[in-house]
């Protein structure tokens, strides 16, 4: 695509990028076919390719965003599925990501937007505050009628339906000391994952420890900085990153096999980071060394031997999260470990879209997201499964409201093929009839 940026334009090194971004595409339309924003609505602006151009024209005239422009990209999902198909290699994540910066720097946004999206980006990276937000939100929940009648609240109201039924118990499972033959990993511990569903943790550590690693936690870290990275907020995304990596400085001088994430939203991220702290030379090195060592749960285990007990055999769906299989590339390990542990595995049509989960997307585009959710959900239904299992909070949240089946990460059932606790969803759901 040709472009007319001015010299002084691209003095900005993250313009000059985008610049870089954007001559790459060919405009040949491939992305429109993958992209779950334009299957729903058939507009061109809704689509990747319609979205690289009005980019380009924001970014290469220094134009103020308009309504529409910001609308069309915040309705991007970030599900990268466009990357995934586009044989020219256009890297959309960092051009949409510098967009949302740029649109957060130079656009005022109506006053609820601002409310509810400040709000978002106060409570959910914290843990702390996300289990008080969970509590005051299960307390608000009976009067869900009421709000959404209700100018300026009515857009509560999806978050309450997302909520689980009750305020899950804290997990605090023990840490070996001993030393895993296989080595020390840091795992990461997440903002949202462990306070909906903490058995994923215990699930994680148990696996872990008996595939002969040494899980560590690193006591001073904080949220990755994906979520406020999706909304703009790229300071705040760039000093999560560089607290992060302070926080693991120590436990990468004593050495690592690699940085283990259950959250694969959480894993696009932090294999991002040299990338994200490029031009910072006090962060550039150790970023680059973080993103190497990241690893989803399921890569890791990959090449290791399961050992599965007898007659924990069930017919598994397998979600395929956007954030591990375009995000991350990461398509078969998951299925390969299910598989051999002695599940049956099925995969629904149109794995390659979009739930509608996606970050904070489902809170603030709750009609898109509510449509794409309904259609997964539908897909994975007809399969005929007994449990639905994936690798991402978000897409588990988003679908399992939707769904009467048991929504489980696939490390949970992991864990129990191979000797573990049954996974709650499941003992739940079966009415604990399931082999303990």
């Amino acid at each position: 695509m040709q472009t007319h940026f001015s010299p002084e334009r691209l003095a900005d090194p993250a313009t000059k990028a985008s610049e870089s971004i954007i001559r790459t595409c060919v405009h040949c339309g491939f992305c429109t076919a993958t992209c779950p924003t334009y299957v729903l609505l058939g507009d061109e602006r809704d689509s990747p390719r319609g979205r690289i151009y009005l980019i380009k024209d924001m970014l290469e005239n220094q134009r103020k965003p308009s309504v529409q422009v910001v609308k069309h990209i915040d309705r991007c999902l970030s599900c990268l599925a466009c990357m995934t198909t586009c044989p020219s290699g256009v890297n959309y994540m960092h051009l949409v990501d510098h967009a949302r910066a740029y649109i957060a720097q130079n656009y005022r946004r109506p006053l609820i937007d601002r409310i509810m999206r400040g709000a978002l980006q106060w409570l959910l990276p914290h843990q702390a505050r996300f289990r008080f937000g969970v509590r005051a939100g299960l307390m608000a929940r009976p009067l869900a009628p009421v709000l959404a009648r209700l100018p300026g609240l009515a857009r509560i109201v999806p978050m309450l339906a997302m909520l689980p039924a009750q305020m899950p118990r804290r997990a605090t499972p023990a840490l070996s000391a001993k030393m895993g033959a296989r080595g020390r990993v840091l795992m990461l511990q997440g903002c949202v994952e462990p306070v909906l569903r903490p058995e994923i943790r215990t699930a994680t550590l148990a696996m872990l420890t008996r595939a002969g690693y040494q899980p560590v936690f690193a006591p001073r870290e904080g949220c990755c900085g994906a979520l406020v990275q999706h909304m703009g907020a790229q300071e705040a995304a760039l000093a999560a990153a560089r607290a992060n990596i302070d926080a693991w400085t120590d436990d990468l001088a004593q050495g690592l096999v690699a940085i283990v994430v259950t959250a694969s939203g959480c894993g696009t991220t932090l294999k991002d980071y040299g990338h994200m702290l490029r031009d910072d030379p006090a962060y550039r090195a150790r970023a680059v060394q973080v993103s190497a060592l990241a690893r989803d749960i399921s890569e890791l285990l990959e090449a290791g031997d399961l050992t599965p007990v007898p007659g924990r055999t069930l017919k598994v769906a397998y979600h395929p999260a956007c954030s591990l299989q375009h995000g991350q590339k990461v398509t078969e390990a998951p299925k390969l470990l299910l598989a051999k542990a002695g599940f049956e595995v099925v995969v629904p049509a149109e794995a390659h879209l979009c739930c509608g989960s996606a970050g904070t997307y489902n809170l603030l585009q709750p009609a898109i997201a509510g449509q794409l959710g309904m259609r997964k959900a539908a897909h994975i239904a007809a399969l005929g499964a007994d449990v639905l299992a994936m690798g991402n909070i978000g897409c588990a949240t988003q679908i399992g409201q939707r769904l009467a089946l048991p929504v489980v990460h696939t490390i949970e059932l992991l864990n129990w093929a191979t000797g573990g606790e049954v996974p709650p969803a499941l003992a739940h759901h079966f009415n604990t009839r399931i082999p303990a």
